[in-house]
């Protein structure tokens, strides 16, 4: 959570400059300010790493050194420094990026591919000069450099959050606490290789790298925010070179259709300090897809209402429908290995469906995984875009089920109206809880009676029903009547007033 008021007043300057500049589009305002903010980090990191070199004495080339052709032209890459051009007037600053710097990141290859793969199809698309100049002053004013990695990812992350107030593109975004708790659940850890097949901006990467790094974080380095979001994640207890290099450049692998998100959610990795965000644009659904049994750990919330062109879809569904919620599901089983295991958002209809493509997923998920556990959560979690009730599936690939753990979400700390704001009832707290103490003794029962444990026989005798309202016991509280006796006495009580009040009425007319 970005907790600095000074730099969250100028995001929002940034942001009201783009939108009062002529760019109305949230996802293309902030996409251009991604680019800025890359550009800017771009130099620092650069500096940051010759300063290190000159220490270590060793040799280092910049970034920035030697020259780069452009269109015929050959240009020293010194130009291409943000302490360069952001001091050239407004209209040569505007040419020089477009023309120039743009260029420049597009033609980085191989020697950063940490830095390029997201900036390769990027379009610089601001269209005054005034604008780019302002916004170049309020990004100098951040100050980014000076931040720590945890500010500079919680600044990107407060940027990337103007998206669920942006109107129909808060679609994107699954709430932060949501995903934490759903990666403190299914506990990546260090060595793991963890995918989202639908990763958009990238926050369940973000959240299973910040968990490996604060379970390789010695307790009393960690502090904790309001919301209960962990910083100075170092990672002092990863001392073995290769599972550091590992997680900072192969662990983490995303998937997305949209271009865009796939530069927004590599641009999000690298400012939570992954060094070479393994993001693909691809759809996971077509035939050009064929990744399988590769992930230990899967984190994803997958499009709820899509459907696919079915002479793209990918062959190897055994499913027979469009909808990717259930089509999203065979995937992410079939990206498992065996031993995987999974946390997933799916929309209720996954739960109880009565196609057979619904009772498909979920043969799937009781017979094939150990689906271990169910939560239900309110259909408030999504407003004010959707208000659509969901649930989170936590499942092991490779056994078949024996129990289900169900737990009835009621609250999940923010109110569960259009304004979402912040409340006392929450229930995270709870379920990170007892889903730790459910594991580690031995699949004992729990008091709370927002818990259900459902045998996988008695799942499967109601057609696989996942409903928790199927197996959750209704409390019938007992009413106590009077005696009939008693009744009749207060009905001729009453019958008796009534007589005497219509007598004095007849006597006044």
């Amino acid at each position: 959570m970005l907790t600095d008021t000074n730099l969250k007043s100028k995001v929002d300057s940034l942001w009201n400059k783009f939108w009062s500049g002529g760019i109305a589009n949230p996802i293309i305002a902030i996409e251009q300010m991604s680019y800025l903010i890359f550009l800017k980090r771009l130099e620092d990191m650069d500096n940051v790493q010759a300063a290190s070199s000159k220490r270590r004495k060793i040799d280092f080339k910049s970034l920035f050194s030697g020259k780069v052709d452009i269109n015929g032209r050959k240009i020293d890459k010194e130009k291409c420094r943000w302490s360069y051009w952001s001091q050239l007037s407004g209209d040569e600053m505007l040419r020089h990026v477009r023309d120039v710097v743009f260029e420049f990141l597009r033609n980085l290859g191989s020697e950063t591919s940490s830095f390029t793969q997201h900036m390769e199809d990027a379009m610089f698309s601001i269209p005054k000069p005034s604008l780019l100049q302002e916004a170049v002053k309020i990004i100098d004013d951040m100050h980014i450099s000076e931040q720590n990695i945890d500010v500079q990812g919680d600044l990107y992350e407060y940027l990337l959050g103007q998206l669920s107030s942006a109107g129909k593109n808060g679609q994107f975004r699954t709430p932060r606490h949501i995903i934490r708790m759903m990666a403190e659940l299914v506990d990546p850890k260090i060595g793991e290789r963890i995918c989202d097949p639908a990763a958009g901006t990238g926050g369940f990467l973000v959240a299973a790298y910040e968990h490996i790094l604060k379970s390789n974080t010695s307790p009393e380095i960690l502090s904790y925010d309001e919301e209960g979001k962990a910083h100075n994640l170092i990672g002092d207890k990863i001392t073995n070179p290769k599972l550091h290099k590992f997680l900072k450049s192969q662990a983490l692998t995303g998937f997305d259709f949209d271009a865009t998100m796939v530069r927004m959610g590599a641009m999000n990795l690298m400012l939570h300090g992954v060094d070479n965000p393994n993001f693909k644009y691809t759809d996971a659904l077509s035939k050009q897809f064929t990744e399988k049994q590769c992930y230990e750990v899967i984190l994803a919330n997958p499009p709820f209402k899509g459907s696919i062109d079915e002479s793209d879809m990918n062959e190897r569904f055994t499913i027979k429908t469009k909808k990717t919620e259930l089509l999203f599901m065979e995937l992410i089983y079939n990206l498992l290995e065996n031993g995987g295991r999974a946390a997933v958002i799916v929309p209720d209809g996954v739960l109880f469906g009565t196609s057979n493509a619904h009772q498909g997923v979920r043969k799937i998920l009781v017979d094939k995984c150990n689906l271990q556990g169910i939560i239900s959560m309110p259909s408030g979690v999504f407003k004010p875009y959707a208000g659509v009730s969901t649930a989170v599936l936590i499942f092991t690939k490779g056994e078949p089920t024996q129990k289900i753990w169900f737990f009835d979400m009621m609250a999940d700390g923010f109110s569960l109206d259009d304004k979402r704001q912040k409340t006392s009832e929450n229930d995270i707290p709870i379920i990170l809880k007892e889903w730790k103490s459910y594991n580690e003794n031995t699949k004992t029962k729990s008091k709370n009676k927002q818990i259900v444990l459902v045998d996988a026989d008695e799942i499967r005798k109601n057609k696989y029903d996942l409903s928790i309202s199927r197996y959750k016991s209704v409390e019938h509280k007992v009413v106590e009547y009077e005696k009939p006796e008693v009744l009749i006495d207060r009905v001729m009580s009453l019958e008796e007033e009534i007589i005497k009040y219509m007598k004095t009425i007849k006597k006044g007319l």
